[in-house]
């Protein structure tokens, strides 16, 4: 019997591949109707034989990276619907949505990443609906492209193939972008001075870097800068530079493998760096590792994370001194918050020139603005528990469920090692790690 049924979904839903999900869920049973982002989650207006079926293969089959908050379904006369569709968003006064964080990238546009045959090739921006960009780029709900950074990108007739198919890993993937259509990265000198540009622009950096030279980087929630850690005199350099007294560096190292030769590694630990959400792991540190004393000093921890954007990974790998995918450019790169001391994370191209010129030698820049601030976000395992150091790339805007109803509250935090925090519905949604306030 043909029945209508009209269901809103709240959630982590935008941005997480969750259309495209329902889309290809209701065509393989039939259904007809259509989908759409509105500002408080996704919009499902479906008819045909197999609804019942649909609601609940809808909630066992998810994205993986997509959370159901909430589904209120209303029965309703069938009208007759000829297909499934994706509409364009609704957006509603009173807008409410929860956002998807930031993501690692994925094992398949890794394996592209790295495949001479592959058009995305040692592409830096490299993503799809599973992996990437969403906080950092986000500007407004509900999420779409025109609403985020992306928007002056305009995509190529491949890339919007692929964007408009439902069998494309990247059917509906925001961010969607290749060499020709998407950002791209250059390599400055200190004064602002154009010196290389795409793939010459990556393999100068790591060239730069294993000179000795100390880099800031452009990367998904701000800047890093960037030197060699196994080189004492470059990270001796940029700790008196950034005038860093005794804080510890954070690592970025080439694979899991690599960072168990300089820290303490469980069993935890190592599912936590392989995370999605990739944050920096503090370990116990291990002696004679080879890694410069200044990365850590009078400190029993090193933390260290994995490359987590495609950039990173092409700074790893990208074949440019070793001719070799499998032989990494690097063991470990230290990657501190790029910033003067105490000061917010460094965002925008021509602010990192001016304020970090001091620092660093040198600059890999990229054209897609953030428009959020976020640092890495700091974990540590105690007991085989995660317990947060610092909450921010990959958790945030993740919010945290109360399973009861509160009423709006804004919490601003303290004055020291500043954080936010929102209380809507059921939800407490906590801001990134912002710092001192002074």
């Amino acid at each position: 019997m043909t029945e209508r049924m009209r269901i809103n979904v709240t959630g982590i839903v935008q941005g997480v591949g969750f259309r495209p999900f329902i889309f290809n869920l209701a065509r393989s049973l039939g259904l007809k109707g259509y989908v759409l982002n509105s500002s408080e989650g996704v919009v499902i207006d479906i008819e045909g034989d197999n609804v019942s079926n649909f609601v609940d293969r809808m909630q066992t089959n998810l994205p993986p990276l997509s959370e159901i908050k909430s589904l209120k379904a209303e029965q309703l006369q069938p009208v007759g619907y000829i297909d499934f569709v994706i509409k364009e968003s609704l957006t509603k006064k009173g807008r409410f949505t929860l956002i998807s964080p930031d993501v690692s990238v994925c094992p398949d546009c890794l394996s592209e990443l790295f495949n001479p045959k592959d058009r995305r090739y040692q592409y830096p921006f490299i993503n799809c609906t599973n992996c990437g960009p969403r906080y950092t780029i986000i500007q407004d709900i509900p999420y779409d492209r025109p609403k985020t950074t992306m928007a002056k990108f305009t995509m190529c007739v491949t890339c919007s193939v692929e964007y408009h198919d439902p069998t494309n890993r990247r059917f509906h993937a925001q961010p969607n972008a290749c060499p020709e259509c998407g950002p791209s990265i250059t390599f400055v000198k200190r004064n602002g001075e154009i010196l290389f540009e795409k793939k010459e622009a990556m393999e100068s950096a790591i060239i730069a870097l294993k000179d000795g030279a100390i880099v800031a980087i452009k990367g998904l929630g701000g800047f890093h800068l960037c030197c060699d850690a196994m080189n004492d005199k470059a990270v001796k350099r940029l700790r008196e530079k950034k005038r860093k007294s005794n804080k510890p560096f954070a690592l970025m190292a080439a694979d899991t493998d690599t960072i168990k030769t300089f820290c303490a590694v469980s069993e935890p630990d190592e599912k936590a760096l392989k995370s999605k959400e990739s944050p920096i792991l503090l370990m116990p540190k291990l002696p004679q590792s080879g890694i410069s004393d200044a990365v850590s000093p009078n400190n029993n921890y090193i933390g260290a994370m994995l490359p987590y954007t495609p950039m990173h990974n092409l700074l790893f790998f990208s074949p440019v001194a070793t001719q070799s995918f499998s032989i990494p450019n690097f063991n470990a790169l230290v990657m501190t918050s790029g910033n003067l001391s105490e000061e917010p994370i460094v965002i925008d191209n021509n602010e990192a020139v001016e304020r970090l010129s001091d620092i660093a030698d040198y600059f890999l820049l990229h054209n897609r603005d953030i428009y959020m601030r976020v640092d890495d976000s700091v974990v540590r395992n105690f007991k085989d528990k995660a317990r947060m150091i610092r909450r921010a790339r990959g958790y945030v805007p993740a919010p945290i469920d109360l399973n009861w109803e509160m009423p709006e509250v804004l919490a601003c935090g303290g004055e020291l090692k500043n954080t936010l925090c929102l209380t809507k519905d059921r939800y407490a949604i906590m801001s990134q790690h912002i710092g001192d306030m002074e």
